[in-house]
């Protein structure tokens, strides 16, 4: 039996298992080049009731990042249908075990998602998950721009899971809370770069504060350092 990536229970692998099969079986319906353009109120009408999760592979190396640093407070922009946030729940729960109360605060996801539905069918799949995974998870329903200038305690890692021109507002707004040493990461990097232009010259600029490094997973993501 291969090594698993992660560790929790077989009901959650079996969750977690179903739910990409379900996104990738979505997305193969989808001819990307014809859309329309992102966040109008055409393009936000096809995708309401779209997984557009985050790849297995993508996630469960952010599981291992956030184990490695000890993250347990996080922030997801992008939440969708909640699958990536399961990886996140249980990497923050698993670091605030072993750091068995010793420096470390209670474990929070803090996730944000725009659309009402998908927030409910998300808290659904967080429920099926166990109270392992719900109880760690604070949602935020609404337009990040507004849900995250709410206090967001010291992030120790932010997912950016989201349409390209709320990538850096949403950074932003995590960036006054980052800790020396926040690991952020961007999907779909290589596949979407011109749309990412001014997130990449943002952190590239000289003073910035953080490094960044484009990683080949399929569509490339990037992992950016706040140092």
């Amino acid at each position: 039996m291969a090594p698993t990536a992660l560790n929790t229970t077989p009901k959650i692998h079996a969750l977690l298992k179903d739910l990409h099969n379900k996104s990738l079986t979505q997305e193969s319906t989808l001819s990307w080049p014809t859309l329309p353009a992102r966040c109008t109120t055409e393009w936000d009408n096809i995708m309401r009731d779209k997984f557009i999760a985050l790849d297995q592979d993508k996630c469960e190396l952010v599981y291992h990042i956030l184990r490695s640093i000890d993250a347990t407070n996080v922030v997801e922009a992008g939440t969708s249908f909640g699958v990536s946030t399961i990886y996140l729940a249980l990497a923050v729960a698993e670091n605030a075990k072993r750091a068995g109360g010793q420096g470390k605060g209670m474990p929070r996801v803090i996730a944000t998602e725009k659309e009402e539905t998908k927030a409910t069918i998300a808290r659904g799949h967080w429920a099926a998950a166990g109270k392992e995974v719900e109880e760690v998870i604070e949602l935020r329903v609404g337009d990040l721009r507004e849900t995250l200038t709410k206090e967001l305690g010291v992030v120790d890692f932010l997912l950016l899971d989201i349409w390209t021109p709320l990538a850096l507002p949403a950074l932003k707004l995590c960036q006054p809370y980052f800790r020396p040493g926040a690991v952020i990461i961007a999907d779909n990097t290589v596949k979407l770069g011109d749309h990412y232009q001014e997130l990449f010259d943002y952190v590239d600029a000289e003073g910035s504060g953080f490094r960044r490094v484009t990683m080949p997973y399929s569509g490339g993501i990037d992992m950016i350092v706040y140092q």
